[in-house]
């Protein structure tokens, strides 16, 4: 093992970076307690009114007392559907939680946000909760509270494979897997969402609150022109006794929620998937002193070093290859004794073997290829991954191109792609183009994928893409025959990058879920740390195998 060393000098620079970063970050705790409150006092308190506890007071109940919740789309829907008022994390409560010493993934509905309705992100948020107790094999509770489909959005949240039905099909999918469901209808269950509860392996409902049924009595009458209530058609006694569909009555919230921990603390235990383990050993140097390294100018250079010695343990990194492909670190560490490895970019100018400059955050030729091999080798180890992605694509030009680097980049794409070990990605600072991919964005299935706050994802900063769409903007005008005044160009550009400003702030997307969650980098250990814990309880690793690669 190896030290990293710190050079980290505490200047005007540092205090400078520190305040905009703790800045940025105060702003968005700030957001996210205001998102907190979901539909807002006022409805919070018609709620206690009629007996019923707030989605997010029903997990503080459900979850281990002293214990964290590690919440997940806190700003799913953030800045969206503010024709309908808007909806505050999707009108969904959805995280990670202990219950009796059990992780398990809880799903609430917030019965404040327009009675707990589906909009189109309500359906891809509960998709990703669903997918997240998939892969790891965590059990999975839902609190029910919803009116159902938001129907002046349904045809944005109804028939598509990826929308509103595709959550029954995974209930079905996840019992298969052996995963326990439990569902607690703790208010209305309505119409194709009545399908979630009863498809779990066990269904409580609160009485006088909870009622599920496929068509309420307004929709009943106006089908059949049956006269009948809400209770009288669907409510607990109905449901408990008569139909059997819900398997137990419960007096109120507290004690359907005490239930659902006694459930829970007698499940079996399972093996897990082995990953190495050791006593955790307190990095050499301050996890504050983040705030102080990440730059206030994601164009501005800096050493990722200082970054990666403040979250692993005793500051200790087996670094892969450090001679070779400098713009990417590779190596393995232990975050919190647990064994990983980590990609990341280097974000400060390197010098390679020739002696030649290559520009930090860019993916080379001789990176790709280093980055592709270790990853290969964390899969033969069973290692998991932890990319810290701050990049800004890969090198272009004709030496590029002549040099093989879209070979060399498809080979680190393919690595990642098929790479069975979990994949935990943390987006530092910027995420452009391909760079996204092949440091494991979204779309390549990282088990859990986190932003900072000063994160941007696009396909390109909004700069390059201005001066590349006036580029094309002036060759139309000109095959038109028509000339394109200064002031023209300098309003274009400012539309066009003001556009971009708005779409590659993270908050742009965690509100579209391309995040898990934005994190406080300070706690960057803890999270990785606990995402290992989570990745470790399914013992399925599928074997390791890249296909075709070219070389």
């Amino acid at each position: 093992m190896t030290t990293i060393k710190s050079s980290l000098k505490i200047d005007e620079h540092f205090k400078l970076r520190d305040e905009y970063n703790r800045n940025l970050l105060k702003k968005l705790k700030a957001q996210g307690a205001n998102i907190k409150k979901g539909g807002g006092e006022k409805s919070i308190s018609k709620l206690h009114a009629k007996g019923k506890l707030h989605a997010r007071e029903r997990i503080d109940l459900l979850i281990d007392e002293g214990s964290k919740f590690m919440e997940l789309g806190l700003f799913a829907a953030h800045g969206m559907y503010k024709e309908y008022g808007g909806a505050p994390a999707a009108g969904t409560v959805f995280g990670i939680g202990k219950i009796h010493g059990r992780n398990c993934v809880i799903v609430a509905n917030d019965a404040t946000v327009k009675a707990g309705a589906w909009f189109p992100v309500t359906g891809k948020k509960n998709l990703r909760a669903q997918e997240i107790a998939m892969e790891n094999k965590l059990p999975i509770i839902y609190l029910v509270d919803s009116a159902g489909v938001f129907l002046p959005m349904q045809d944005e949240i109804f028939p598509d494979k990826e929308h509103f039905g595709r959550i029954f099909r995974n209930n079905a999918v996840i019992s298969s897997m052996g995963i326990p469901q439990i569902a607690a209808i703790m208010g209305p269950c309505v119409a194709g969402g009545a399908y979630l509860p009863i498809m779990s392996d066990e269904a409580l409902i609160v009485d006088k609150t909870g009622s599920i049924f496929l068509a309420g009595s307004h929709l009943v009458k106006a089908a059949i022109g049956e006269n009948i209530d809400n209770e009288s058609l669907g409510g607990a006694t109905v449901t408990t006794e008569i139909s059997g569909i819900t398997d137990e009555k419960m007096p109120d919230d507290k004690s359907c929620i005490e239930k659902i921990r006694s459930l829970v603390s007698k499940f079996g235990k399972s093996s897990t998937a082995g990953f190495d383990r050791t006593q955790s050993i307190e990095p050499k140097f301050n996890p504050d002193e983040i705030y102080g390294i990440l730059t206030e100018d994601t164009s501005k250079p800096y050493n990722v070093y200082e970054l990666i010695t403040r979250i692993i343990d005793d500051s200790n990194f087996d670094e892969y290859k450090p001679g070779y492909g400098k713009t990417l670190i590779c190596g393995y560490a232990r975050i919190n004794g647990w064994a990983v490895g980590i990609v990341a970019n280097q974000r400060s100018l390197v010098k390679n073997a020739k002696g030649e400059m290559q520009f930090g955050g860019v993916i080379y030729s001789d990176s790709a290829d280093k980055a592709a091999r270790f990853i290969l080798n964390c899969n033969q180890r069973k290692v998991p991954l932890l990319f810290l992605q701050d990049v800004t694509g890969f090198m272009v030009g004709s030496r590029s191109e002549h040099g093989g680097i879209i070979k060399d980049g498809a080979k680190m794409v393919n690595a990642v792609a098929n790479s069975t070990v979990p994949k935990i990605t943390i987006i530092t600072g910027n995420s452009y183009g391909a760079g996204n991919y092949a440091m494991c964005g979204k779309a390549y299935d990282p088990r859990f994928i986190f932003a900072y706050p000063n994160a941007q994802i696009a396909v390109m900063g909004g700069s390059q893409a201005s001066n590349v769409l006036l580029d094309i903007k002036i060759g139309q005008m000109k095959k038109a025959g028509k000339e394109i005044r200064e002031e023209d160009k300098t309003k274009f550009l400012n539309q066009i990058k003001n556009r971009y400003d708005e779409q590659t702030n993270v908050l742009y997307a965690a509100s579209r879920l391309w995040v898990d969650e934005i994190i406080d980098p300070a706690e960057t250990r803890e999270i990785v740390s606990y995402c290992i814990e989570l990745c470790n309880e399914n013992p399925d690793i599928p074997k390791f195998n890249t296909g075709v690669i070219q070389t």
